[in-house]
């Protein structure tokens, strides 16, 4: 891993530093490790302080000694304060956590320059607008004052950069682009926000795609302020970039401008027990999992249940969950060699956890349980999408069921009451996983669950679908990846295919899954960041050759 670009300090913000809500913290946290190799400790990653002393960000190391002169003579808006200190992941990279309460008293002056420099139309702005704006905003002042503290000056010839990630930080490299001319700026979107509030909304994205005008869609989905804000970002920025090509023909036609650089989301296996541990970090999990499921149906499952799984952002169309229940439905109809337990590990507006749930855990008692598809109560019990989904399926856990469906609401953090094991620790012990995507730009499920060796099932609609599509055989045995051709007229066609893969996970003998398990290790072996850094280091190229050619 060589690198031909000299960088003096590289600033990278996005609001899930040290703050894991998506996919975002995976992609950062996992890349930190390559650029800390690359330029240690020239790196300084920027996220927003959210944290109290009562509830402490369990991510970030604070260290005061860190930037310790610079913080000295920060001249720092007023309200505005910083901590700093290290991300507790791999790479143990610079982090500088905001508190960013003083900006709102300045928003309108903000508002009006972004509107006068670049046409963000902050007018009709609602919701976490304001909040991600004040964020972003005092970022760019933090960059402004660490950059003159080091006299990063057009005449320095200093290589500096800033990385802005997703509409939240567009304002903050707004404001670069208009202080620091010196400062290259790069802006990812790792899915539009106006692309994901159609497919949100019910809306075709891809029959009609080519008819859509970003402009025009935001107004009728009242997304005004955030897509305006995205879309001058982009332009602004001295280098574009997005996650896949799937993205970036969404972004030509959304936001009017093609990603300087397609840069995939890369995987750092250091989350992955050594293979010395790996079979008893699988028992254990699939221990766990199933006594959860015996608890709740009340039933005793063999050893070799097939355990089933899909996870992420609660995102019901986009993220495909309404195929995945559709498609279990199909498949319990089919003949098959073992019983099935599909769990749903999508958080949601949790309540708290099953009470004779934790009961019957505890006193290991194998009786069932009323209503046994869910593990914690919902404050919307009846709204709920996944849960009315589950129930109008039809699905009951049933004494004569071959699939029994397990909602899982809560964030797997490893003290959600119930489970009390973090998700990786889990999708070890899984049989198979599957994301049948509607709107996925890329698609970190699906890789992390290969390299555990747990075979995946995917769409063509996802970034990772069409990496697997472009670089390999889609075949399981090949490369632990199943994708599916998905798109907007085959639903019922998705349901039968899904349904074929898991007959032929459920079907397979001992020497055919490890094929499939080592398979799958391997094709995420192509993954790792390693290799991927280098689509990164690219755009570095591209914004420095930009900010060289204006100063």
């Amino acid at each position: 891993m060589e690198t031909t670009v000299s960088i003096d300090l590289l600033f990278e913000t996005s609001w899930e530093v040290c703050n894991k809500i998506g996919g975002i913290y995976t992609v950062l946290s996992t890349k930190a490790k390559t650029l800390q190799q690359l330029y240690k400790d020239k790196v300084i990653f920027i996220g927003p302080d959210v944290w109290t002393k009562e509830s402490p960000s369990p991510y970030f190391v604070e260290t005061p000694s860190i930037l310790s002169a610079w913080k000295k003579k920060a001249n720092l808006p007023a309200g505005v304060s910083v901590r700093t200190g290290k991300w507790n992941v791999p790479g143990k990279p610079i982090v500088i956590l905001i508190k960013f309460d003083g900006m709102y008293s300045a928003k309108n002056q903000y508002y009006g320059e972004m509107w006068n420099r670049f046409g963000v139309d902050s007018l009709n702005s609602y919701g976490d607008y304001e909040e991600c704006c004040a964020f972003s905003l005092a970022a760019g002042a933090v960059i402004e004052s660490i950059c003159s503290f080091n006299k990063v000056t057009q005449k320095s010839a200093k290589n500096v950069i800033a990385h802005f990630d997703e509409w939240q930080t567009g304002m903050g490299l707004l404001y670069v682009k208009w202080k620091l001319p010196q400062v290259a700026t790069i802006f990812t979107t790792h899915a539009t926000s106006i692309g994901r509030s159609i497919c949100g909304n019910g809306k075709l994205l891809y029959r009609y795609l080519g008819a859509y005008d970003g402009d025009q869609m935001a107004a009728e989905l009242n997304m005004q302020s955030k897509h305006s804000l995205e879309k001058a970002a982009a332009h602004a920025a001295d280098c574009f970039t997005t996650v896949s090509e799937v993205t970036a023909i969404e972004c030509e036609q959304l936001l009017e401008l093609r990603p300087h650089v397609v840069t995939p989301n890369g995987f750092e296996k250091n989350f992955v027990p050594p293979r010395t541990r790996f079979a008893i970090a699988r028992d254990n999990a699939r221990r766990k999992l199933i006594a959860v499921a015996s608890a709740l149906t009340g039933k005793e499952y063999p050893d070799d249940t097939m355990l089933v799984a899909t996870s992420g952002r609660c995102e019901y169309r986009n993220k495909g969950l309404d195929v995945f229940l559709d498609s279990l439905a199909v498949f319990e109809s089919r003949e098959t060699k073992r019983p099935s337990v599909a769990f749903v590990m999508v958080p949601a507006w949790v309540k708290e956890a099953r009470h004779d749930l934790k009961e019957a855990l505890e006193h290991g008692k194998v009786s069932r349980l009323d209503d046994p598809v869910y593990t914690h109560s919902l404050n919307n019990q009846y709204d709920d999408s996944v849960l009315s989904k589950i129930h109008g399926i039809g699905f009951g856990n049933t004494s004569n069921g071959r699939v029994d469906v397990i909602y899982v609401p809560c964030y797997l953090n490893g003290t959600d009451g119930i489970l009390n094991t973090e998700y990786y620790d889990l999708l070890i012990g899984m049989d198979v996983t599957v994301f049948p995507s509607y709107y996925e730009p890329w698609g970190y499920t699906p890789l992390e669950s290969i390299a555990f060796g747990v075979p995946t099932i995917t769409t063509s609609l996802s970034g990772f679908g069409q990496w697997i599509l472009s670089t390999t055989d889609n075949q399981f045995c090949t490369c632990g990846v199943n994708v599916i051709d998905r798109n907007d007229e085959n639903y019922s066609q998705v349901l039968d295919d899904i349904a074929d893969s898991l007959c032929y996970i459920n079907d397979m003998d001992v020497s055919e899954k490890d094929i499939v398990a080592d398979a799958a290790t391997k094709i995420s072996a192509r993954a790792a960041w390693s290799y991927f850094i280098t689509y990164y280091i690219e755009s570095f190229e591209v914004a420095l050759s930009a900010r060289n050619n204006r100063i």
